[in-house]
């Protein structure tokens, strides 16, 4: 089982390269390479599951111990991180199989989507900080040529800045881990557990330079200001994975995985985190509220939504963690949803601005009801998803005694209720332009994903003990084994 670790990379790069010399072949040869290889790296990851949620340990080791060989290993957390990213990009791909014909060269696109995939996968195997970072470099730069690949000055610039501000929290990661290193004399994760990291002189530095890190790469406020151009600016694939998987990946999980080595609940450290959880649910929630561009409007809030899963991470407790990784999922499942829709919207329609469009539910009504799901979840309405995850945070909250910060997530659920009203609202109700009278819903390789997408919402909602107890707990007991 052990061999499956490094085939989950070796996988996306062997694609990666087959879909480099098919470049000037069929675009349905290129369709066909890149979702085979999703569903392959998938395949190997539901192979991983049954396994590591029975409990059993699975590494994978070459060229020596760290810092100098390649060392992977698979516990709860990675497995739901995997999950995440398999079938996130899974729906992506098959969604792009139609979206991305009017982009130039569907085969580099595909290259550089198999190239991220690989960058994910290695980010959350490696059992080190060093095989960690390789991971989230490889994945950063392929984001950074997805970001610009429509090529017109809008994506380019949207790129050059997620470059400089991704160089500025890649020097923050380089500057932390070497700190830390010489702290700790050891980059393993798991030799990490086994001390008293936080009582080490002076580790308060790198842990707010790996802090500034990772909330830059996850976009938490005031790290944000990347976010919006990058994924409103992406091919609608591209921000649905950015928004939905990749944030989450070099991100959050970084900050849960080595983070919570030093984190202490009602700390000072811990204080920091939930202040910017609450900067991020509220800021990002009110710019929301102001967008009249659709992808905009959900970029913002992405970086809402992800600051409630840093209040549960910040909060500390097992319940709150449990929580924080359940909103987790839901985010990357209904955030993947509505960029799906967005992007359909804009192909078919050739806008994405609210006030140009309207009563688009009877001319697209899967893409329409979908949303309609995605906003029930994203708003926290019985029985969804998003509901549990959100109601779970906040009452864990309340009872580590962080009642002001509970308060805060409770005043940004309506306030998210409020703008996704508008965006219903202005997208697929009302009157229809006489403009749209000749749309016509996606075709099915984009709306399938959607549908998919759309189930999720509901089965977590309904199914959700079964989700914590089986895929959640697994992964909440890895995060406290730093505690």
């Amino acid at each position: 089982m052990s061999a499956v670790l490094p085939a989950l990379i070796v996988v996306p790069l062997v694609t990666a390269l087959a879909l480099a010399l098919s470049s000037r072949g069929s675009e349905r040869v290129a369709d066909i390479l890149c979702n085979a290889g999703t569903v392959i790296v998938a395949g190997l990851v539901f192979a991983l599951a049954g396994p590591v949620l029975g409990g059993a340990t699975v590494a994978w080791v070459a060229g020596g111990a760290s810092p100098l060989g390649i060392n992977l290993g698979v516990d709860g957390l990675s497995l739901l991180m995997l999950l995440v990213i398999s079938l996130g990009c899974l729906a992506a791909s098959v969604y792009s199989i139609s979206y991305m014909d009017s982009y130039t060269s569907k085969a580099k696109y595909y290259v550089l989507f198999m190239l991220m995939l690989a960058g994910m996968n290695m980010v959350v195997l490696g059992a080190d900080i060093v095989n960690m970072y390789v991971g989230i470099e490889v994945a950063a730069l392929a984001c950074y040529a997805l970001v610009a690949y429509g090529l017109d000055k809008e994506y380019l610039e949207a790129s050059f800045k997620y470059q400089v501000l991704g160089t500025v929290g890649t020097l923050c990661l380089v500057s932390g881990i070497g700190l830390m290193y010489a702290m700790l004399g050891t980059v393993s994760f798991e030799e990490m557990a086994g001390m008293n990291a936080a009582g080490v002189a002076g580790i308060a530095i790198p842990s707010i330079l790996l802090l500034s890190g990772f909330a830059l790469k996850a976009a938490f406020v005031p790290y944000h200001a990347w976010l919006p151009d990058a994924h409103s600016s992406a091919p609608s694939p591209v921000s649905a994975v950015l928004s939905g998987v990749f944030i989450k990946v070099i991100g959050l999980y970084g900050l849960m995985r080595l983070l919570f080595l030093v984190f202490v609940p009602g700390s000072t450290f811990s204080t920091v985190l939930l202040v910017l959880a609450s900067l991020s649910i509220l800021v990002g929630a009110l710019l929301a509220l102001v967008q009249s561009d659709m992808k905009r409007l959900l970029a913002y809030c992405t970086i809402s939504q992800m600051g409630y899963v840093l209040l549960g991470i910040a909060v500390g407790t097992p319940l709150a963690l449990a929580a924080a990784l359940f909103h987790l999922v839901n985010h990357a499942i209904f955030k993947e949803l509505f960029f799906f829709g967005a992007g359909s919207v804009e192909r078919q329609a050739g806008t994405r601005d609210l006030g140009s469009l309207g009563g688009l539910n009877c001319r697209m009504p899967v893409t329409g009801v979908t949303s309609a799901i995605g906003f029930f979840s994203v708003s926290g309405c019985p029985p969804f998803g998003g509901f549990w995850s959100k109601l779970l945070i906040i009452v864990a909250a309340v009872q580590a005694g962080q009642t002001g910060f509970a308060v805060v997530g409770a005043v940004g659920a309506v306030i998210t209720i409020g703008y996704f009203l508008r965006y219903e609202k202005g997208v697929f109700f009302g009157a229809l332009p006489d403009a749209l009278r000749n749309v016509k819903e996606s075709p099915v390789s984009m709306y399938a994903p959607m549908i998919v997408l759309a189930a999720l919402c509901i089965g977590l909602g309904v199914a959700f003990p079964w989700f914590i107890e089986h895929i959640l707990q697994p992964a909440v007991h890895a995060i406290m084994l730093g505690a």
